[in-house]
């Protein structure tokens, strides 16, 4: 009987917190062989890092995939910059966000997809400390209101 591949997901939790959301997609990323080992192993870090666009291709930056412990002396940089696939009129609709004051490119997830690694990557708007703060007390606010109906008989 043949194994169900296993789904590996790395995720940004920061990212949600420190940013609104305002459109994400899928793009595949470029990855030499010893990053793709390292990254079914779950050895990546996605914390601190952004996508740019460069004349008309997306980049992702700042992401970490730590040196695959079995590979050699041909083992990758951990910090490299990574090419990402998208479409043409992905990358179109990109810039055109881009070009709003304020918006940024950030990786929110890297995951397999069958045998290709994806990035869900979103278009964002950085959140102010106050933004931060009413969501935490929204979040708290909901929390207490299900543990009350839950302890209501």
């Amino acid at each position: 009987m043949a194994e169900t591949p296993q789904r590996v997901t790395i995720s940004n939790r920061k990212a949600r917190h420190e940013y609104f959301i305002i459109e994400a997609l899928e793009a595949g990323i470029v990855l030499t062989g010893t990053e793709v080992k390292s990254l079914r192993q779950g050895n990546a870090n996605l914390q601190d890092s952004y996508a740019e666009l460069r004349s008309g291709e997306v980049w992702l930056e700042g992401m970490h995939i730590s040196p695959y412990e079995q590979g050699n002396i041909n083992n990758h940089d951990p910090r490299r910059k990574r090419k990402l696939l998208l479409q043409r009129k992905q990358i179109r609709k990109l810039i055109g966000g881009m070009k709003e004051k304020g918006l940024t490119l950030i990786p929110l997830s890297v995951y397999f997809k069958g045998p290709f690694a994806k990035v869900e990557l979103a278009l964002a708007r950085g959140k102010k400390s106050y933004d931060k703060r009413e969501a935490i007390a929204k979040r708290d606010a909901e929390r207490d209101i299900a543990r009350a109906k839950r302890s209501r008989p």
